[in-house]
């Protein structure tokens, strides 16, 4: 099948890449000449693990291309994904207008029938609105159907390759069996193809990451009550996940959510809600606790030093929003950075992919480093922020060694707490008796 992908961020790169190494013929449409110049020469412009491997072995085997030209890469297709970003506006209601203007370029490209499969995150009835778009402008058919994406970032090229589930959303028969047929070489293993109408296709999506999003706060707010009452979070978590009802994905404590998605969508569809004259509060809790979860360090440590930190130094280890991506969109530690800078501290941070990223934010006002040991030299303090595996299983004597005194806090539960007494430790974490 020849597939245009107009888009090449997260969503649209990995979605193209993979439609290729299953034996698509795909071209991949930005706007960026400078992000498709570097795609050419296989290189992804962001970070996730073995993406940039599949990039060059498609685009080597001429299955994966890329152009700035959309009128060019739409001739030759018969199904154009569209997968540009869709931004919180002011209002907390996702931008569009990247949508309609893809949706518009494709329609006045088509050469004959021609399916648009909208895979960015869209409120519902967006699906209505670019229908409305082609059929002003299109001069053959074209059906216009809802394909979110479910990947997490990190494990992106494995929720393609084997997802939970494919949903298609369609009003149209022959959109419908053209789609199955795209999608049907990720579920050998009889995961469900789910068809089903556009707007139910669009609010599964924002259904499944709410539903993530409101177990995280739950279980932060059961954590900061553990605090509260001297009980162990992790003893907790067990308990409630054991239930077969319940399941333990998504109940670890922490500091809270972030990156591209679930923010935004949780934004959204409390924005839709109130737009159909409901009040999501359910929803509006959990963003509450979330924001208020990535104040939690911050907090903790001005408990240890006092609310003025001048002249005190903290190591951060971690940036990224979670591990195995350079994403630090919403992440936890922009808020946690912030408030120590504020406090008059010091900051010294490192992190295994997204340093980078961190300069956009943060440009000379904390200092950068290789290794996490580096961070730490002269620190009064060890704050870990992201859960990356490096980090796990310190040298903890080294740890030691390098700061000015032994006081770690682990926004992430990444140690026992019985090991931090045993090794004269002050450990602070979430959930758990402070040590």
């Amino acid at each position: 099948m020849n597939i245009t992908v107009v888009g090449t961020g997260y969503v649209g790169l990995v979605s193209g890449t993979c439609y290729a190494e299953s034996g698509n013929e795909v071209v991949c449409v930005d706007i960026d000449e400078r992000r498709i110049a570097q795609l050419i020469e296989g290189k992804a412009p962001f970070y996730e693990p073995g993406l940039e491997e599949l990039v060059r072995r498609n685009v080597k085997e001429g299955r994966l291309h890329f152009t700035t030209d959309v009128s060019y890469a739409v001739a030759q297709s018969m199904v154009s994904y569209i997968a540009v970003g869709t931004p919180m506006n002011a209002t907390g209601a996702a931008d569009l207008s990247a949508i309609f203007k893809a949706a518009e370029d494709i329609a006045r490209a088509v050469t004959g029938y021609h399916i648009i499969a909208i895979k960015s995150t869209v409120p519902v009835g967006t699906n209505d609105r670019v229908r409305e778009i082609v059929n002003r402008v299109a001069k053959h058919r074209i059906d216009v159907c809802s394909v979110p994406e479910f990947l997490k970032e990190g494990s992106a090229i494995e929720d393609f390759m084997r997802p939970d589930r494919v949903v298609i959303g369609s009003l149209s028969d022959q959109a419908r069996a053209i789609l199955r047929e795209i999608h049907s070489p990720f579920v050998r293993t009889d995961n469900p193809i789910l068809e089903m109408d556009p707007k139910s296709a669009e609010l599964t999506k924002y259904a499944s990451n709410a539903m993530l999003a409101l177990r995280i706060s739950f279980i932060n707010d059961m954590a900061n009550l553990c605090d509260a009452v001297g009980a162990d979070i992790n003893a907790v978590r067990r308990g409630l996940g054991s239930d077969r009802r319940i399941g333990s994905s998504f109940l670890f404590p922490g500091i809270g959510y972030g990156g591209s998605c679930f923010p935004k969508d949780v934004q959204a569809l409390i924005h839709s809600a109130s737009e159909n004259g409901l009040d999501f509060a359910l929803l509006a809790a959990a963003e509450s606790v979330n924001m208020r979860q990535k104040r939690l360090i911050p907090q903790r440590v001005k408990q240890h030093f006092g609310d003025d930190l001048s002249g005190k130094v903290f190591a951060v280890w971690g940036t990224a929003f979670k591990p195995r991506t350079d994403d630090m969109r919403e992440a936890p530690s922009l808020v946690v950075i912030e408030e120590l800078l504020r406090a008059g501290a010091q900051c010294r941070v490192h992190d295994p992919e997204a340093l980078e990223n961190a300069r956009k934010y943060f440009g000379d006002r904390v200092t950068y480093h290789k290794t996490n040991y580096e961070a730490l030299k002269n620190a009064d303090a060890l704050l870990i922020l992201t859960e990356w595996n490096e980090f796990r299983r310190p040298n903890f004597q080294r740890i030691k060694n390098e700061l000015k005194q032994p006081v770690i806090f682990d926004g992430r539960n990444l140690y026992d707490p019985d090991l931090m007494k045993a090794l004269e430790f002050r450990y602070y974490s979430v959930g758990r008796h402070p040590v």
